[in-house]
């Protein structure tokens, strides 16, 4: 139950929407540590568990892996230590990364595309088909 702003792992999945799992998994990759024990043994969680967990989720959602938001949480928990040039480096690191990775991704849709284009698509054997061929053929995308 909760008592003083205490919560057990399952209303703390409640508070969150994350699953019990999941808030394990991030326990065991020190992302959040419970804050004590009940004295029947349960880990209980406290707001701060909360704020984090909810930092995590939209960490997540604009892209950033548990190692990164594992930095990122360092830089919040000692903001003093650090610039805000540190912290927007991440955004900018990410940006890259997300660019590329969407340059990639147009490379490969141009890549199909062509082979897409190539192809009659008719009900003939596919003994002589433009797609395996091309696909065969070094350097043909």
């Amino acid at each position: 139950m909760k008592t003083q702003n205490s919560y057990k792992i399952g209303q703390l999945a409640s508070v969150t929407g994350l699953t019990v799992d999941t808030i394990r998994f991030y326990e065991s990759k020190g992302l959040i540590t419970p804050a004590t024990r009940s004295a029947s043994g349960y880990r209980l969680y406290s707001q701060v568990d909360i704020t984090t967990l909810q930092f995590i989720q939209r960490a997540k959602q604009v892209g950033f892996t548990l190692d990164e938001i594992h930095e990122l949480l360092a830089l919040k928990l000692h903001p003093d230590d650090h610039t805000c040039e540190e912290v927007k480096q991440y955004t900018a690191d990410k940006m890259q990364e997300v660019n590329e990775k969407i340059a990639e991704l147009v490379r490969i849709r141009d890549s199909l595309q062509a082979l897409h284009n190539v192809c009659c698509g008719g009900n003939e054997s596919a003994a002589h088909c433009s797609i395996l061929q091309m696909l065969d053929t070094v350097d043909t995308l």
